[in-house]
C-alpha cells in the first residue's frame, strides 16, 4: 500500500509541474518553487494529513488544467489563472499556513527582476 501512495504522490507532482508549463514564465517559476517546497515539507506527514494534502493538490491540478484549456480556446488570447480564496476557507488555515500564504502573496506581488533582460557588456582590458 505505501508504494501505491508514493507513486500517486510522484504522478501528481509531475502532473502539476507539467501543467505549470501553460503559465506565464514568472508564475511558472513561482509555482514550481512553491510546489517543490510544499511537497518536500509534507514528506513525513501522517496518513490523514497526507490524504488532505493530496486531495487539495489534485483539486488544484484539475482547476489549473481547466484554466489552461480555457485560455487555449479563448478567442481573445488572454489567459486567466487563479481563483478567489473564500474567507471561510481561510478560517480553516493554521497560523503556519497563513504565514506561508502571506509569503507567497509577497513573492507574487513584488517586482520580478529575475526575468528582466539586460545587455551583457564586454569586460574592459
Amino acid at each position: 500500500m505505501p508504494g501505491e501512495h508514493i507513486s500517486r504522490v510522484r504522478a501528481l507532482y509531475r502532473r502539476i509541474l507539467q501543467l505549470h508549463r501553460a503559465l506565464p514564465p514568472d508564475l511558472k517559476a513561482l509555482g514550481d518553487q512553491y510546489v517543490k517546497d510544499e511537497f518536500r515539507r509534507h514528506k513525513t506527514v501522517g496518513p490523514g494529513e497526507a490524504q488532505r494534502f493530496l486531495k487539495e493538490w489534485e483539486t488544484y491540478a484539475a482547476v489549473l488544467w481547466q484554466q489552461a484549456e480555457d485560455s487555449r480556446q479563448s478567442s481573445t488570447g488572454k489567459a486567466c489563472f487563479g481563483t478567489s480564496l473564500p474567507e471561510e476557507k481561510l478560517n480553516d488555515f493554521r497560523d503556519e499556513q497563513i504565514g506561508q500564504l502571506q509569503e507567497l502573496m509577497q513573492e507574487a506581488t513584488k517586482p520580478n527582476r529575475q526575468f528582466s533582460i539586460t545587455e551583457s557588456t564586454k569586460p574592459q582590458l
